[in-house]
């Protein structure tokens, strides 16, 4: 199992770039099983869990093939027939992403058989909106021995709104709607860019997509799709992490290919941190730590607010500014694991349910420490960054998860990482 070793204490300074959003490419290649065309993705982040996806759509029959290019990979992929419609509990606990499958399975093939995802280490993540809205368009739904099996001999276009609001669960609706008979209009829906940038895709594969980006998505049903080509946005998250690196590590950077528009909650809060960011045009951003680190109260929210994935980074970040903070995490239910490992590492910080106060300034030192889930990792690395001596990250897959060989792109521009095996 790989771990990291790093030597905290080093300025970063230089110019480091964004991957493709895996957030936005995973419901991208399930989008893919709408056709039996080929769908070209490019920008694709080199993450396990494209890995993981990749895994599922070859369990169902779907061919693909992956070439390396300067920016990301370019992924091909062609569903020409199915031989399984089912995602099995193997594959689906590795990765609750994998029940995208389920609209554009149902949608195309009329059959789809999921396993449920159950619980994870941030909360429990139901699915009960995505099968409500699948019953709605008129599937038929039945639970069997822990999997979901949804029929249909034709889906119908209907009005469905959210009880609450689900990012996957509305681009499995946005999906299935694509090759529903009439419109379908989604109330309530998330706002994500990660969903706008699905609707590109499928409007260039022939879809008929009006509204993604708002509340309000409204889908005109077609008969077919077709192939087409597409570039995945960059990752936002891997920006704001890369953003909260230069905060507590100190030194100046340019992270190249953001969409400065995405992050605007995240830029204002570091604002009120004290930490210096400038947009040097649409795509490109500059950063550095300059003077005394303010303590602000965060509290997450849909997009666009402040995202739930940024939220462990910046209780990282709040145990360097002077004063007590406050982090609510209104998304998840037990998000705050991270929290005992920072502990470990010197933090003062108090768990309250779904409220942190973290109180700073406080020294942290190098202590060996274990990741839990995807972004609790990356706030360990960055606390390490921070941190006197050396510190020891073990679990590092689940950081290997989202972000494309953090350790290579921070060692670039000054860090001192390095991933060792048992």
């Amino acid at each position: 199992m790989d771990k990291f070793l790093i030597e905290g204490g080093h300025l970063l300074e230089g110019r480091i770039t964004a991957s493709g959003a895996k957030n936005a490419a995973l419901p991208a290649m399930a989008a893919s099983l709408l056709t039996d065309q080929s769908v070209t993705l490019r920008n694709i982040p080199r993450v396990r869990d494209i890995g993981t996806m990749r895994s599922l759509l070859d369990e169902l029959g779907v061919d693909s093939s992956i070439k390396h290019e300067e920016h990301g990979n370019r992924l091909e992929i062609q569903a020409r027939q199915l031989l399984n419609p089912v995602a099995p509990y193997e594959l689906v606990k590795q990765m609750r992403a994998s029940v995208l499958v389920l609209g554009p399975l149902v949608a195309r093939f009329g059959h789809a058989r999921v396993s449920l995802p159950g619980g994870c280490a941030i909360g429990a993540r139901p699915i009960n909106l995505h099968l409500k809205g699948l019953e709605a368009l008129g599937a038929s739904v039945r639970m069997d021995h822990g999997y979901v099996e949804v029929r249909t001999d034709g889906l119908r276009g209907t009005t469905f709104n959210f009880d609450t609001i689900t990012v996957t669960g509305t681009e499995n609706l946005m999906m299935a709607a694509t090759l529903a008979e009439g419109s379908t209009i989604l109330e309530n829906a998330a706002r994500e860019p990660e969903i706008e940038d699905l609707a590109n895709l499928l409007n260039a594969m022939g879809a008929s997509i009006e509204g993604a980006g708002t509340d309000t998505i409204r889908i005109h049903g077609v008969s077919s799709l077709h192939g087409a080509e597409h570039p995945i946005i960059p990752d936002r998250i891997e920006v704001g992490t890369f953003l909260v690196s230069v905060a507590m590590a100190g030194g100046h950077l340019v992270v190249d290919r953001a969409e400065v528009g995405q992050l605007t909650s995240v830029i204002a809060k570091l604002g009120e941190v004290g930490v210096k960011v400038r947009a040097n045009g649409p795509h490109e951003l500059e950063v550095e730590k300059d003077g005394t680190l303010c303590a602000v109260d965060i509290s997450t929210q849909e997009y666009p607010g402040f995202p739930t994935d940024m939220q462990a980074q910046c209780m990282a970040l709040m145990t360097q500014a002077e004063g007590a903070s406050v982090i609510t995490e209104t998304i998840f239910e037990n998000r705050f694991l991270h929290a005992l490992e920072l502990m470990r590492m010197g933090a003062d910080i108090t768990v309250e349910g779904r409220r942190a106060i973290v109180r700073g300034k406080t020294p942290l030192s190098g202590a060996k420490i274990q990741a839990s889930d995807l972004r609790a990792s990356a706030s360990l690395v960055l606390a390490g960054l921070a941190a006197e001596g050396e510190t020891v990250i073990d679990r590092v897959y689940h950081i290997d998860r989202g972000y494309e060989r953090i350790e290579e792109k921070l060692n670039r521009v000054g860090a001192r990482i390095r991933r060792f095996s048992d």
